[in-house]
């Protein structure tokens, strides 16, 4: 109840509602055509003008160079918030080529090759493209390590909802699908950071649809690699895989972040990838700088090494939660 000046008891009004009024403001309805036959037409234009856009939902104003500000925030806060609302505090970080098939797919490509070849022996590009098929043949058992890796990742915690720690790839295909693949194979979550590139491109299909996100700037896709991440895993890839590499151990070395395990899957290719100890001797790294990053093999050695690495640096990874795939 009110009181009134005279100090009787006046009824409350009913609640004004914010989508309607029972007079119309004056500025509700444009100008009467009576008094002014051309406004409707002027306020038109105005209204089509470009400048009376609203900000945030001008496409052409928010890709100006001078708002290039404005789409990093949002290039980094969309995902973060996202990745706050799901619960995801650390990920493991899964990078490898896009070109590892599964072995069933590279064996595929190889035998239509060879088919190829026999209709065509002479040819030295069927040759070279055989080759390079049966080398990729030869890698396709990482597509399963992956894979595995991501079930043991993705069982590590309470259950399919607990996002504590979750599996993130790149998105892509090979490598990273096998990873986001074992996570998806025990309907557990994992996290996939597309990139938007001048070609056409799609997100693997076993990614968590609310956890797959797509970056306009390579720089805030890498910050959002990085900034949970308590572990890199690496398997045989090319440029993309170096990059994040590379990058990585740049910020170790120079503790531009906290030492977290690196761990480069497949011995074999990164020593000839990559040849550190040439680096040591050349002098352009320390020697201790090769005790930045380990080798393994399987599944099992990767997963075992990030939990062996992490109580040693006396703050476990995983604390009373199932470690069992």
């Amino acid at each position: 109840m009110g009181v009134s000046k005279k100090g009787i008891s006046s009824a409350v009004p009913t609640p004004a509602r914010c989508d309607e009024r029972r007079e119309p403001l004056p500025w509700h309805a444009p100008k009467a055509w009576q008094d002014d036959p051309q406004a409707a037409a002027r306020v038109e234009a105005i209204m089509a003008s470009p400048g009376y856009r609203q900000g945030d939902q001008d496409v052409e104003f928010l890709g100006l160079d001078a708002t290039r500000g404005v789409r990093l925030q949002l290039d980094y806060l969309k995902p973060e918030l996202l990745l706050q609302q799901q619960g995801v505090e650390h990920t493991i970080v899964v990078f490898g080529g896009t070109r590892l098939q599964e072995p069933e797919a590279a064996l595929r490509k190889v035998d239509a090759l060879q088919q190829a070849l026999l209709a065509d022996p002479k040819s030295k590009v069927l040759q070279q493209r055989l080759n390079v098929a049966r080398s990729i043949q030869a890698k396709s058992r990482y597509y399963h390590e992956a894979r595995r890796f991501g079930r043991l990742v993705a069982t590590s915690g309470r259950g399919p909802d607990d996002c504590k720690v979750t599996l993130v790839t790149g998105g892509g295909p090979g490598i990273m699908e096998a990873a986001n693949r074992g996570a998806f194979d025990v309907g557990a979550k994992s996290i996939g950071l597309n990139i938007t590139l001048p070609h056409e491109q799609y997100p693997n299909p076993y990614i968590t649809p609310d956890l797959c996100f797509r970056f306009h700037y390579f720089s805030m896709r890498k910050l959002h690699f990085v900034k949970r991440a308590k572990a890199l895993v690496a398997f045989p890839g090319g440029y993309g895989t170096l990059d994040e590499l590379f990058e990585t151990l740049t910020l170790i070395q120079t503790r531009s972040i906290a030492p977290l395990p690196v761990v480069l899957v497949g011995e074999s290719f990164w020593r000839q990838a990559v040849n550190v100890d040439f680096l040591v001797d050349e002098g352009v790294i320390d020697a201790e700088d090769r005790e930045l990053f380990w080798y393994a093999e399987t599944a099992d050695e990767i997963w075992q090494g990030i939990q062996d690495w992490h109580r040693a640096s006396g703050k476990p990874l995983l604390n009373n939660t199932n470690t069992k795939e």
